[in-house]
């Protein structure tokens, strides 16, 4: 992600040194997301060495950070394909680096798959209910820190940037929302463990072109325990739509929901609040990008999402709601 944080090649030795994983031989920023400090960490040793993604956290404390490097570790255990948090002698995977918290983790194999059809919306969707099967006996918690809370506590920073019309839009879901979550239905949704961001460039594939298969999911550092369902509908959002109006197709819809029901089958509460869900989560990622794009931080590398994606396929989902048993 953004390089907000600068870890000089002593410093990423050092880490090194503590986990027995040889000489440092490349260390290069990642500039793509605006969360965390991200480098790709190259090592060579006779008996150790390989590719890892370092993260140096620029939000997440070190009380925090336990919750999702467990869970990576957790998931991982039970099969699911994670970056797996490197520990020390002593069990430890959470350090500082820089002055701040960090981790070091495995990178996975492969590439982004930024242009999905049905055949990788069929992979993502059946993995997506593993995990959150896997996730059920996860002893953590942790609040979903962009949640409902966090959508009123922002949304009054954004409206003074925003035109009339799409503030408007902004204030009437955030009111329509939190409506919804003291709804009974809402509160019988089933919950645990979720990803919260797994977007097209946080899912990774490997193989010959047309016969991709799946080879792991990454960054973890939104994740929380939350609706299944909001999980599901941040995915539908990104990886069953058209980017440029951000209109659902419904054809990788329908085969995103189908394989993930064939680990998972959704209950009646979730499919009639789909809809809504795909709202809530256009919302969410309205407002963090509103938030970024007019409110951002310093970085050496940094690339703001444009705010007005979501704020188009919020108003597709409001337009045009899609129920998955249509």
């Amino acid at each position: 992600m953004a390089v907000f944080t600068e870890v000089t090649p002593a410093q990423a030795q050092s880490l090194l040194d503590r986990l027995h994983l040889g000489k440092l031989m490349a260390l290069r920023g990642i500039s793509a997301g605006i969360e965390n400090t991200n480098y790709f960490v190259t090592s060579a040793t006779p008996r150790h060495g390989g590719e890892f993604v370092l993260t140096v956290f620029e939000r997440l404390s070190f009380e925090q950070l336990p919750f999702y490097l467990q869970l990576m570790k957790h998931l991982a255990s039970h099969g699911v394909p994670v970056p797996d948090p490197q520990a020390d002698d002593r069990g430890e995977i959470l350090f500082e680096v820089a002055g701040k918290p960090a981790a070091l983790v495995n990178k996975l194999r492969g590439g982004h798959q930024l242009a999905p059809d049905v055949f990788h919306c069929e992979q993502v969707g059946t993995r997506l209910a593993m995990l959150h099967l896997a996730g059920q006996d996860f002893p953590m918690h942790q609040p979903n820190l962009r949640g409902l809370a966090w959508w009123g506590e922002t949304v009054p920073q954004v409206l003074p940037f925003m035109e009339a019309a799409p503030a408007a839009l902004l204030q009437a879901e955030l009111d329509y929302q939190q409506q919804l979550a003291v709804s009974q239905t809402y509160a019988e949704l089933p919950r645990g463990p979720i990803h919260a961001d797994l977007f097209r460039d946080n899912v990774m594939f490997e193989g010959l072109p047309g016969r991709e298969q799946l080879s792991g999911f990454f960054d973890f550092y939104f994740g929380c325990v939350d609706t299944w369902l909001f999980d599901l509908c941040v995915c539908l959002n990104d990886w069953c739509i058209d980017l440029a109006s951000g209109r659902l197709d419904e054809t990788r819809a329908a085969a995103f929901v189908r394989s993930y029901e064939s680990v998972r089958p959704l209950t009646g509460g979730e499919h009639r609040l789909l809809p809504a869900l795909l709202r809530a989560a256009a919302l969410r990622f309205w407002i963090s990008r509103l938030w970024d794009f007019h409110l951002p931080r310093e970085a050496s590398v940094l690339k703001p999402h444009d705010p007005g994606h979501f704020e188009r396929v919020l108003r597709e989902r409001i337009a045009h709601p899609w129920h998955a048993l249509a």
